[in-house]
């Protein structure tokens, strides 16, 4: 796999390097279409055809530093893969590093999560997504992608948003909120009301959890469960964007991106999701540092 973006060398030193990517083509779970396996590989290839200039925050983000890890390449149970991935997570947070992981499918999120709220107690995770996934068990796993925020909630609280998809069961968890504060997706309009109250549900410290397929099927196709009726891309931009000016967020993820043929615009599109968060948060960096 290629590095994500097209930079100069001296930019991906691991040693300097503010982020770093960690691509984890996985899927075991997958309920429906395959080929979220295929979706690490098609971000970073879509990424180097990105401009590295974030035209909204009028810098160049990369240079920051992006190293890009080698893929996790796994092929057993998912939570086996969780303690895989919250191991290698870990030294690079303890190094200062920012984490980006990039699925294959929405189990590969539990060890990052894990990972980042052992070493920053009391966050809350803000999970983008059209499903609850919610359920105790899936196919007869407890750690699928069906079942990963039920994981996720037993280390932190939950805010879920552009949720459209769910069971009973889940439900049920829901309006007990017991850890878990949904926006449903037919409830966010106005999503100017919205968007103040999903910032004020998170805790100071945040980790995102983006399902690509929080975006409505109708613009973004390219996810193995598509669901209509969700957020647009700006409005997961804004949300995004006001939950880095708020909140100080510590990891993110992006999930659950199957490459489709021909569909190199949506590549581009994941790609250009994480770049613009990428940017956010490095601006949020130097606000914060010392004399600024």
């Amino acid at each position: 796999m290629r590095g994500f973006l097209e930079i100069p060398e001296e930019w991906r030193a691991l040693d300097r390097a503010t982020f770093v990517i960690l691509p984890i083509p996985y899927e075991r779970t997958v309920c429906f279409a395959a080929g979220t396996a295929r979706g690490p590989e098609a971000i970073l290839d879509a990424s180097w055809n990105l401009e590295t200039y974030d035209d909204e925050l009028a810098c160049e983000t990369a240079e920051a530093g992006v190293h890009t890890l080698p893929p996790i390449r796994f092929d057993g149970p998912p939570e086996a893969l969780a303690d895989r991935v919250e191991e290698i997570a870990a030294d690079h947070i303890r190094r200062g590093r920012f984490a980006i992981g990039i699925g294959g499918e929405h189990s590969v999120s539990l060890g990052l999560v894990r990972a980042h709220a052992a070493a920053c107690p009391g966050l809350s995770v803000l999970q983008l997504d059209a499903h609850a996934d919610l359920r105790d068990e899936y196919g007869g796993s407890r750690f699928g992608h069906a079942c990963v925020m039920r994981r996720v909630r037993e280390h932190a609280p939950i805010v879920q948003v552009g949720i459209r998809s769910l069971t009973a069961e889940e439900a049920a968890i829901i309006r007990a909120r017991d850890g878990v504060r949904t926006f449903f997706a037919h409830a966010m309009r106005p999503f100017e009301r919205t968007l103040p109250e999903i910032v004020e549900a998170l805790a100071p410290r945040v980790y995102v959890s983006i399902d690509i397929d929080v975006i409505d099927a109708a613009l973004h196709p390219a996810t193995g469960t598509p669901e209509p009726g969700g957020l647009s891309w700006d409005e997961v931009v804004a949300i995004l964007r006001e939950t880095v000016r708020a909140r100080e967020v510590v990891g993110l993820d992006l999930v659950e991106h199957l490459p489709l043929p021909g569909g190199h615009a949506w590549d581009s599109s994941a790609a250009k999701l994480i770049y613009r968060a990428m940017g956010f948060i490095r601006a949020a960096r130097i606000r914060a540092a010392p004399g600024v």
